[in-house]
């Protein structure tokens, strides 16, 4: 379990690094266009895919820790053993749905793979943002799991 734990840590760290480039992206962006009078012209394009990713592995790492947002003042006023029913019915429920979205996901990757389609300026694989998408829903179900797991 501690070395599936490692390997899940990545999605941070993956999130966290491109994170910090979307951030000096931005932030050069904006001196290079307002200082220089010289935008970076392929910022944009690298930006957009930056964000794909930030967002799906952010949301990967949200669901280990258990940071998402949750609407839970009906749930606690069940009973306890209703509260674990609901907790496993949430659990199952947001499973299946993102293991939908995870397929869906992948096949518009793939679709992308296909039809050989890119960015404008930088030739970028539009595959490769769209590959974090189905990436990312398999870990948020994985880490959804560990973490209701380790909170029972």
């Amino acid at each position: 379990m501690k070395a599936l734990k490692k390997v899940l840590e990545m999605d941070l760290i993956i999130a966290g690094f491109f994170m910090f480039v979307l951030i000096a992206i931005t932030f050069f962006g904006v001196i290079f266009r307002y200082c220089f009078q010289s935008p970076i012209i392929w910022g944009e394009e690298v930006q957009l895919c930056l964000i794909v990713v930030v967002v799906f592995f952010g949301a990967a790492a949200g669901f280990r820790y258990g940071s998402h947002i949750a609407i839970d003042f009906l749930v606690d006023k069940f009973s306890p053993k209703a509260q674990k029913a609901a907790e496993w019915g949430i659990l199952i429920i947001s499973s299946l749905i993102l293991i939908y979205f995870g397929i869906q996901g992948g096949a518009l990757a793939k679709q992308m793979l296909l039809t050989e389609r890119s960015t404008d300026i930088l030739k970028i694989p539009y595959f490769l943002p769209y590959l974090s998408f189905p990436i990312g829903c398999f870990l948020m179900v994985i880490n959804l799991i560990i973490y209701e797991y380790e909170k029972n």
